[in-house]
């Protein structure tokens, strides 16, 4: 009798800054599938973010906080320490090069499975694992009929993970500490206290510091 094959999901984004919406979508993922293991990646070179992202020194360091205690939550930087723009497919084939006997599953959003065929390679992404998508408050998930008949030829299936909205979002919480908000009165909206900590401690999103030099504008007239 065979070894059963280890569940594996893949919970791929760039975390900037990682959120309870976050946290509570990967443990949805976790026991709506069974999963044994959920790895983050998060992004190195996102290519289809045009704005910058946190070093990812400090974004490692925030999800490390985050998923300390949870040792069937695994933090993996490999797109973070490969070079260039950051591609699903590459990390698949180096994940599934470097694991034997395990069952696959890339866990997305709604927003990512409807433009999937805008990705990177995406037709050997199909091939490769089986989807989890997201659907928030009970909303079926779509995709493009080009995608679907993909999956079928490939013989893949998408697995629903439901869960509710979040009220937060990593856009929220980068908008209200540029505004100069404190990190630690983000707590309430899903901001971890730990990474809260860990914001202020380093001084992140705030906007840059002009330098007006008064004195010496002053000083010069």
């Amino acid at each position: 009798m065979g070894v059963e094959p280890l569940r594996i999901g893949l919970f791929g984004g760039s975390f900037d800054p990682v959120h309870a919406g976050h946290l509570a979508l990967a443990c949805a993922a976790q026991q709506q599938l069974g999963l044994d293991q959920l790895r983050w990646i998060p992004a190195g070179q996102p290519w289809q973010k045009p704005r910058g992202l946190l070093a990812a020194e400090h974004r490692l360091a925030m999800l490390a906080r985050v998923l300390k205690g949870r040792p069937e939550h695994v933090l993996d930087a490999c797109e973070i320490n490969r070079a260039g723009p950051s591609y699903t497919v590459q990390t698949l084939r180096e994940l599934q090069a470097s694991a034997q006997n395990v069952e696959w599953f890339l866990l997305m959003g709604q927003d990512q499975y409807a433009r999937l065929n805008t990705w990177h390679a995406w037709s050997e992404v199909v091939q490769r694992v089986d989807l989890a998508v997201v659907a928030r408050d009970g909303e079926p998930p779509e995709t493009t009929p080009e995608v679907l008949t993909a999956l079928r030829q490939a013989g893949r299936s998408v697995h629903t993970v439901t869960m509710r909205a979040a009220a937060v979002s990593s856009t929220l919480l980068r908008e209200r500490l540029h505004a100069g908000v404190a990190a630690h009165q983000l707590v309430p909206l899903g901001l971890d206290e730990r990474v809260a900590d860990y914001i202020e401690q380093h001084g992140l999103y705030r906007p840059a510091l002009k330098s007006l030099d008064y004195k010496q504008q002053n000083a010069s007239n």
